[in-house]
């Protein structure tokens, strides 16, 4: 089972457009919360989905994390949710590559793509550092404190929250009173330098079948996509457009939802033809 969240428009007008978002891996749905309740406010319908392994989705009983699973999983979600029209698909990190995967394989799956952070071509140092991150918290934390000291030394340029709250929703208490992340540990075999560079390599002859409009949305401080990315991108997709978010990680919505979602409408409103209904979801 694939579990996920659907943000209606405000008022319960008809949506202006269907947007399917997808988080990057070791995340979880709720990495949307503010950009969804922002774009149903403005008129969109949002759907938001947990990967496999991941938040309230089932863990693969084989752990068969691949991502051409996570792309059937897609076909699944859109066939089912998507009757009539397709969704502009939204996705970060593991979510953007699923939809890039996809799509250059003529799964019909979407009408456009919007990548967060990620190109076909990423670096493999930054991909090491996530997963030196996963893999040191796979013994769970003592208390949500410890948890937020762990994020805050993996990112240390973002404000450390005074309320910790939200943390309860990317982690679980188990009966031994610690808590873990809220995904399969086996999960985390995948986030290695050497396997980086062999989905560069994949990507290689994916990318130039991908014919649907594509936006980039990067961080300005981002070690996943650099200069070399997004020149790498636009030469095998010279149709994509760029944006580089000031001062915004590998967690770009996170870093700058507002800037973000600046962006994310200009392209549904200039590029898709359906710009927001009204101003009221703006920060």
């Amino acid at each position: 089972m694939l579990a996920g969240d659907v943000w209606e428009p405000y008022g319960g007008a008809d949506p202006v457009d269907e947007i399917l978002m997808l988080h990057g891996g070791a995340q979880t749905r709720n990495s949307w919360n503010r950009a969804a309740q922002r774009l149903a406010m403005e008129g969109y319908r949002v759907t938001t989905m947990d990967a496999r392994g991941h938040g309230d989705s089932d863990w693969a009983h084989d752990g068969d994390y691949d991502i051409h699973r996570m792309v059937d999983d897609l076909e699944l979600i859109v066939a089912s949710r998507f009757v009539g029209r397709l969704p502009v698909l939204v996705g970060a990190s593991l979510g953007g590559l699923t939809g890039l995967l996809a799509l250059g394989t003529a799964k019909p799956v979407a009408r456009a793509l919007v990548l967060v952070d990620v190109t076909p071509k990423i670096e493999s140092k930054g991909v090491q550092r996530i997963g030196e991150f996963m893999r040191s918290g796979l013994d769970g934390f003592a208390d949500l404190g410890e948890a937020a000291d762990a994020i805050a030394a993996y990112q240390p340029d973002r404000q450390r929250p005074a309320n910790l709250d939200g943390l309860r929703k990317n982690l679980r208490q188990k009966n031994d009173g610690r808590w873990y992340w809220h995904w399969d540990p086996r999960f985390v075999a995948g986030a290695t330098g050497d396997n980086a560079e062999i989905g560069n390599d994949y990507f290689e002859g994916i990318v130039p079948h991908v014919t649907e409009p594509t936006m980039l949305i990067r961080g300005s401080r981002s070690d996943i996509v650099s200069d070399d990315s997004v020149a790498h991108l636009l030469e095998h997709l010279p149709h994509a457009y760029t944006y580089e978010v000031a001062d915004a990680g590998h967690m770009v919505a996170g870093d700058d939802n507002a800037v973000f979602l600046d962006q994310l409408e200009w392209f549904l409103a200039e590029i898709m033809g359906s710009p927001p209904r009204t101003g009221e979801g703006r920060e």
